[in-house]
């Protein structure tokens, strides 16, 4: 297989990611914001979580992610600390340390929130998560949780314009890799068409 570090997209498949993929939605106060865990820049994760706590848009957060490679601690952990210490009162932050992916994220998030919040009386959710990974975050929700309503917030550092992705080569590779799952997880039922 090509790296795709190297591959570089033509204009047709640039413009079909940016419109399909690295999408951006109109962001209304939400019941639950769904951090979604991460290796890599916690910290700028935590940070844009605190920032909606503080402008409103969300009233209880669940953090998803557990132990990496090397590490101590869950991806849970280490977010919903800098979270904390950002602002958010601990008692609204719900804890997921099991997942390893995506899919995992939901799927074990379901049974914490119907536990603590009841699933009925969430309406509305803000998915947090990578710009690369971007719509796959709701997608993934979409399988498992349809009747909710799913808005997407995504961060990065790499500093480029979501329009520009393709010419920064480590934001590139991780855009394809992510682009180049989202059929063969829609065939396989890992998540489903949205929005």
């Amino acid at each position: 297989m090509q790296d795709r570090s190297l591959r570089l997209p033509d204009s047709t498949e640039i413009a079909a990611i940016t419109a399909q993929h690295l999408i951006a939605t109109p962001l209304r106060p939400a019941d639950l914001l769904f951090v979604f865990g991460t290796r890599v820049e916690e910290a700028l994760r935590a940070e844009t979580a605190c920032r909606l706590w503080r402008e409103g848009y969300f009233r209880h957060a669940i953090v998803s992610g557990g132990m990496t490679s090397g590490g101590d601690e869950t991806e849970c952990a280490v977010i919903k600390r800098a979270m904390v210490a950002g602002g958010i009162p601990a008692g609204l932050i719900l804890d997921e340390h099991r997942a390893t992916n995506t899919g995992e994220n939901v799927i074990f998030s379901l049974p914490v929130l119907e536990a603590a919040l009841g699933l009925a009386k969430i309406r509305s959710v803000i998915c947090l998560g990578n710009t690369w990974t971007s719509r796959r975050y709701p997608m993934t929700l979409q399988r498992h949780w349809p009747e909710v309503e799913k808005m997407l917030v995504t961060v990065d550092s790499f500093g480029v314009p979501h329009e520009r992705w393709h010419t920064h080569p480590d934001l590139r590779r991780r855009v394809l890799a992510e682009w180049d799952k989202i059929e063969p997880y829609k065939a396989k039922g890992f998540i489903a068409e949205w929005p």
